[in-house]
């Protein structure tokens, strides 16, 4: 026996790690052995061996062959023990099991190929469709072959064990990868494609919830209680719907809890139909009426009220979720999905938020954004504000000032925040706000007016005009009086009631 770690894989295919030849003759069996003695070239090519005091030409053997003279079949000779693995007369004519001389371990082609011979034997004895009941022992034969058959994998097994496999000795794609790599998404989803965890239970759905806060609940944080119902497993039958095996299957489903029917619709034409199982209501699982769990009356489980304590961390943003592990709704041999709280941020009056940053908007009037100006506002955490601009700099308008750390904190490092961005409306004066008499006296304080150029040649002076936009532009309007008068004299030309005569 080989010094490995773990002899589990090698137990269920029923193989003897690092095996000899004759223990590989013997887990093979029989029909092994005897195919390396009796078919293809090996048998043609076996050499006979001279008896003293053989036969005449008249004599034949067991199948009827005439012997030579002199010659007598007899057992095939055995090769001496320094003798190479060549001159061994099966060594290059059998692919099944290549003998060797005795003493001498396998080598890994050689004890891939048992392993080989013996998962189709387990699986032909094991397989789904020929023993329903034996699936979970299907799936611990493929994977024992997949890990067995592979030099990496076994390798790493006979060192490590499983616990090798699940880790990858440190660098691994781990047990998931194999088992995604054997059955295409897991060990345990080989028989289905539902979602299962990782101690092979299958796994429920999850719940989700949106939750709707503030932006000063998301700048400062909130801790809040959620009341949410769902089902649990009933106390009173730990699940199982009634008293102690009074749970059966479902003989009309066969316990599938689906019906499959298959209606012909022409010759050579048929059309299969699946639906839900009318007895078991696709359970699987039916209970006596008598017998059925007065709680719960057979569902198995029951509604009950969970509070929730949810913590809304600073920084945290709109769309980002929270999760509470294991909470969702109960099922018997489910394990239960999580709630996941979904974050919806309101809108706010003054703020709007941009990653970390946050942008607000700010009316001052013309004297403001001419001579300076300080305004006070209250921030997201009650915090009043000030801000100040020096006189002699001015505020164009749509113009934007940053204020530098007073935007929204990190989500997980709240001492770091974003900036804060101060877009400003200038608000003009209205129409005739100040005596034409001080116009000039205004003007003399303003930047002097750029010079008139000298205009030569023929001028037309055209006057401004307030323009609504939400009247539309005027050329429309004087394209429809267009249009209106021109059906006007169209329709005095026929006069009233003169309509075309056709031919």
């Amino acid at each position: 026996m080989a010094n490995v770690a773990d002899t589990k894989l090698y137990d269920i295919l029923g193989v003897p790690p690092g095996a000899s030849e004759n223990e590989l003759k013997k887990v093979l069996g029989s029909a092994l052995a005897r195919g390396c003695e009796g078919r293809g070239p090996a048998r043609r090519g076996r050499p006979l061996r001279a008896r003293a005091g053989g036969g005449g030409g008249g004599e034949t053997g067991p199948r009827g062959r005439a012997r030579r003279p002199g010659l007598t079949l007899g057992p095939r000779p055995r090769p001496p023990a320094d003798a190479a693995d060549k001159t061994h007369p099966c060594a290059d004519t059998t692919r099944t099991l290549p003998s060797c001389p005795r003493g001498r371990r396998a080598r890994p082609a050689e004890v891939t190929t048992l392993e080989k011979q013996a998962y189709r034997k387990l699986a032909k004895e094991y397989h789904p469709d020929k023993n329903p009941n034996a699936g979970d022992k299907f799936k611990e034969i493929s994977f024992a072959y997949e890990v067995l058959s592979n030099p990496e994998k076994r390798e790493l097994y006979d060192r490590y064990g499983e616990q090798g496999l699940r880790e990858g000795s440190g660098g691994g794609g781990g047990m998931d990868d194999i088992f995604s790599h054997i059955f295409g998404g897991g060990l345990f989803g080989f028989m289905g494609n539902q979602s299962r965890s990782r101690n092979g239970r299958r796994r429920g759905e999850d719940m989700m919830h949106p939750l709707k806060v503030s932006l000063e609940d998301l700048y400062n944080g909130k801790t809040t209680k959620l009341q949410l119902s769902k089902n649990v497993l009933c106390s009173a039958c730990n699940g199982q719907g009634g008293k102690s095996g009074a749970v059966q299957k479902c003989s009309a489903c066969r316990g599938r809890g689906v019906r499959i029917m298959i209606r012909q619709l022409a010759p050579g034409m048929v059309q299969q139909m699946q639906s839900v199982c009318s007895d078991c209501n696709g359970e699987g699982e039916v209970i006596n009426e008598k017998d059925r769990c007065k709680k719960c009356e057979g569902k198995k489980v029951i509604k009950e009220v969970k509070i929730l304590e949810v913590h809304v961390d600073k920084g945290m943003k709109h769309g980002q979720r929270i999760t509470f592990t294991g909470e969702a709704d109960q099922a018997p041999g489910v394990e239960p999905g999580d709630i996941v709280l979904l974050l919806q941020e309101k809108e706010h009056e003054v703020f709007q938020r941009d990653g970390n940053d946050l942008h607000m908007t700010y009316k001052i009037g013309l004297v403001e954004a001419l001579c300076g100006f300080q305004f006070t506002f209250k921030h997201l955490d009650g915090r009043q504000i000030v801000v100040k601009y020096p006189p002699g700099k001015v505020i164009e308008p749509g113009c934007v000032r940053v204020v530098r750390g007073e935007g929204m904190p990190q989500y997980r490092n709240p001492f770091e925040k974003g900036d804060l961005y101060i877009k400003f409306d200038v608000q003009f004066p209205e129409n005739n706000w100040i005596n034409p008499d001080k116009l000039s006296e205004l003007e003399d304080l303003l930047p002097s007016r750029p010079e008139v150029p000298n205009i030569i040649g023929d001028t037309e002076e055209v006057e401004l005009q307030e323009f609504d936009s939400t009247r539309g532009s005027g050329s429309g309007q004087r394209r429809e009086a267009y249009n209106d008068s021109s059906d006007e004299e169209s329709s005095s030309h026929h006069g009233p009631g003169v309509q075309c005569a056709h031919q």
